[in-house]
């Protein structure tokens, strides 16, 4: 901008010229600063000065009292300054500071120089800041990652850079830092990162750990590579624990971390992670860890392996999605003995899948492959026989499917009339291998072909029709499906092959379903400062499938295969309660405690597997009716108890329609009524849940299985609990498992002062505790520690208790072995 000089001296104007080349200086200066005035530098740039006297001879202007120098996008104090137009230099004394900037610098000093053109100069005694500013007293940040500096000698090189000699680095509020690091050469670039030489590391000013280089993040965005924060802990079955990562910023869209452990009881175990983001829509994460197990107990028993991930999902032209979840284990007894999450420890399945979708008009077309494997451990129990004599692992069974294609469509009507048609068809390539289970009569297990075909063809009819409040759906399905191997009990009995024959399963499903107009009352009273409202919902359906008289040669992959004759109706019931609140501008958002502790339910992520899921903020806020109750009652007739045969007595039978019903499987004889089931919902606001599924048989006179679950937050508290009984039919008969967890939590995560939380699961079957956690942590202003204990309790495979820590540094990193994956809270 150009602009031309003007120098107002409200004082001195009446009484001297401003023609004459000579030294002006306001005689009477006013108790006020004087007015701004511009000056226009030698390259034609604004820059506008402001003090209480003013003097100028020449280019040079010497200022006193309250000076401000505006320039740029930045203003420089001082109580004096000496000012040289044409080149820029400015000699600061006293009360020196810089403020301003793209990154809300704030640098104060005792005096300095500095060029306010080149945006160079040295200023001493320095406290400096970046991504703070201060309103009131008190700092507001404006930055994701702002951090604090002092120096006794700054250098600025340049618009974004400094060099601090003797000085120290901090997240921390000034003058009084929890921590800092202190070195005698820092480089600070505001954009980007701090790079700290041979510092050491302090806590409340006693040194504590000499770092020879350090680098702190200065934007949120910048990443840079090398050696992460060492962690360190202790167990007492892995013994000590030190370990190390290198981190490697390939470019801004990728990264990769590889670390080592040392256990002093078992070996070292290895961690690598590789993370990707090609575009907004598409990422790639692959983890792995490993551990070289000198082995545990006497004898000595190798627990070590590897356990490998890999997801990825991305968004392709033209509707296609492709997503891909790999695990490979190497070992289940590596799962439990080292995996330190108790849900992943004891998971003995493993899934791997891939596939890509496309839908189109109404049409979707999937490709996939997937495979899928289940694990059984035997542990030797003295003066009993296992079938084994150490710690064993059994891959019970193995299906892969690969590859397979699937084409199908939404429901499209059939011209003008009322009927509605659509479709569903698969080509597949199966695979089964299978081992005996563990007190099996059997010591072959059922291998098929390499690849064994599947097609299968089932176009629907339906006619949906609505009249008065009622609904009526008849749908008829021709299923047919063709299998390049069957089942033989004879071949398998004798070498536990498939038999290398065609089969052709042929089906007629019909199926009509009816609901009658749902009664609804809407309560006058007021209740709660809510208004009420209560809906009953009938349902009936009515199921019949035949056609299917080879269901005991038909080989078993997944839910596809149960198929069965059956003749049944399904009745139920449920109840809804509604409200709303009278005022308007209530609404229910407030979400408080540690959301992220509760039992049950699937864990929530974010849009990429290492980002934290949306916090209470993120979600939508609920201000009209909310659904408080929900409550299903139901049960099914067969009217044909054998289905076609297809039920073996004394043995577990899962169907088609018994699992579409209820999840838990309760066939091992012919019956009429299935079991009465009750699906239970509860939610008063966000803050609380309570869920309870009950299965009950009314043949046998006993509960089947029965899950409970309820979890409550309100302001800083977390309480939690829940209770599974399980009743499993196998061919030894019926056997119970019955298992509660009770969960406590008092704060936050990033809540300031204390916050803790505790955990347990016990064992009714066992009487003993198979799980607890306790979890304790403390949060100052930029710092936080946290510490935890944890016991294992797995039968012979683990029986560990883990002592775990974690001091995290604000915009820095965490020191220990308490990851952020592995928290409770």
């Amino acid at each position: 901008m150009i602009v031309r000089t003007r120098i107002f001296i409200t004082a001195a104007l009446a009484c001297h010229l401003l023609l004459a080349p000579r030294v002006v200086t306001s005689q009477t200066p006013p108790p006020m600063a004087l007015p701004a005035a511009p000056v226009q530098t030698a390259d034609e740039e604004e820059v506008t000065i402001k003090a209480v006297q003013q003097e100028k001879d020449g280019s040079l202007y010497k200022l006193r009292g309250e000076v401000e120098i505006h320039y740029r996008t930045y203003i420089l104090y001082a109580d004096e300054v000496t000012y040289n137009s044409a080149t820029g230099d400015t000699d600061l004394e006293g009360h020196v500071v810089l403020d301003g900037g793209p990154y809300d610098e704030h640098v104060e000093a005792s005096h300095g120089t500095y060029n306010v053109r080149t945006e160079t100069g040295t200023f001493y005694s320095v406290v400096g800041t970046a991504g703070f500013r201060l309103r009131k007293s008190r700092y507001v940040l404006t930055s994701s990652n702002p951090f604090a500096f002092t120096g006794k000698v700054v250098e600025k090189h340049g618009a974004n850079h400094y060099l601090v000699r003797q000085g120290t680095v901090t997240t921390c509020e000034l003058p009084h830092p929890k921590w800092q690091f202190n070195a005698g050469r820092i480089t600070v670039d505001v954009d980007g990162s701090a790079r700290i030489y041979h510092s050491s590391f302090r806590l409340g000013g006693v040194p504590v750990f000499y770092f020879p280089f350090v680098t702190h993040p200065v934007q949120k965005k910048q990443r840079e590579s090398g050696l992460l924060i060492p962690s360190i802990g202790n167990s007492s079955t892995k013994g000590k624990i030190a370990g190390e990562s290198v981190y490697w910023a390939i470019n801004r869209s990728m990264d990769a971390t590889l670390g080592g452990e040392y256990y002093s009881k078992r070996g070292w175990a290895q961690r690598a992670e590789y993370r990707a983001r090609p575009s907004d829509t598409s990422y790639v994460d692959f983890n792995y860890v490993g551990v070289v197990d000198r082995g545990i107990g006497t004898p000595r028993q190798d627990q070590g392996g590897e356990d490998a991930r890999f997801t990825a999902e991305g968004r392709f032209g033209n509707n296609f999605r492709g997503v891909a979840n790999v695990d490979y284990l190497s070992s289940f007894v590596f799962r439990i003995a080292f995996t330190d999450v108790y849900a992943q420890a004891i998971d003995s399945e493993v899934r791997s899948q891939i596939f890509l979708s496309n839908t189109t008009n109404g049409f979707h077309f999937n490709a996939l492959a997937e495979r899928y494997q289940n694990f059984e451990v035997c542990v030797p129990v003295p003066g009993t026989n296992t079938g084994c004599s150490t710690i064993t692992q059994t891959e019970l069974v193995r299906i892969l499917h690969t590859p397979s294609f699937f084409l199908s469509s939404e429901e499209r009507q059939l011209g003008n009339t009322p009927l509605y048609w659509s479709f569903e068809s698969a080509t597949e390539g199966l695979q089964r291998r299978e081992v005996p289970e563990l007190g099996s009569q059997s010591e072959i297990g059922l291998r098929t072909a390499a690849l064994v075909g599947r097609f299968d063809l089932a176009p629907s009819l339906a006619m949906p029709l609505h009249w008065r409040g009622w609904s009526f759906r008849p749908e008829l399905t021709l299923r047919d499906t063709l299998y390049t191997q069957q089942f033989d009990p004879a071949l398998a009995a004798a070498n536990g092959r498939a038999a290398d024959d065609n089969l052709n399963r042929k089906a007629l499903e019909g199926s009509f379903e009816l609901r009658p107009p749902a009664l609804s009352k809407v309560f006058d009273r007021p209740w709660l400062g809510r208004k009420w409202k209560h809906v009953i919902e009938p349902r009936m359906r009515y199921d019949y499938v035949t056609g299917v008289h080879n269901f005991a040669s038909i080989l078993r992959f997944d839910t596809t295969d149960v198929l069965t004759n059956t003749n049944e109706v399904e009745y139920s019931l449920v109840n809804r309660l509604y409200a709303r609140h009278l005022d308007p501008n209530v609404k229910d958002c407030d979400l408080q405690g540690m959301s992220t502790l509760a039992i049950g339910g699937a864990p929530t992520v974010g849009a990429v597997p290492w980002e934290p899921p949306p916090g209470p903020d993120a979600q939508p806020c609920a201000s009209g009716p909310r659904e408080i109750l929900s409550w299903e009652i139901g049960q099914k007739y067969f009217f044909d108890p054998t289905f076609g045969n297809a039920l073996v007595a004394g043995s577990r039978n899962v169907f088609t329609t018994t699992a579409g019903f209820t999840g838990i499987a309760f066939l091992n004889q012919g019956r009429r009524f299935a079991p009465i089931i009750s699906r239970l919902r509860i939610e008063t606001s966000p803050r609380t849940n309570t869920e309870w599924d009950l299965d009950y048989d009314l043949k046998a006179g006993r509960i089947n299985a029965s899950t409970a679950l309820v979890n409550f937050h309100y302001g800083p508290f977390t309480a939690g609990g829940g209770d599974a009984f399980l009743r499993v039919i196998d061919k030894a008969g019926a056997g119970d498992f019955h298992q509660f967890r009770v969960l406590f939590g008092y704060g936050q995560l990033n809540k300031r002062g204390f916050s803790a939380a505790t955990s347990f699961g016990f064992d009714f079957n066992q009487g003993s505790l198979q799980y607890s956690a306790a979890q304790t942590s403390y949060n100052w202003d930029c710092c936080g520690l946290s510490l935890e204990y944890r016991r294992f309790a797995l039968g012979a495979v683990r029986n560990e208790n883990q002592y775990r820590f974690a001091f995290t540094l604000a915009n820095v990193g965490a020191f220990g072995n308490l990851r952020r994956q592995e928290r409770l809270y």
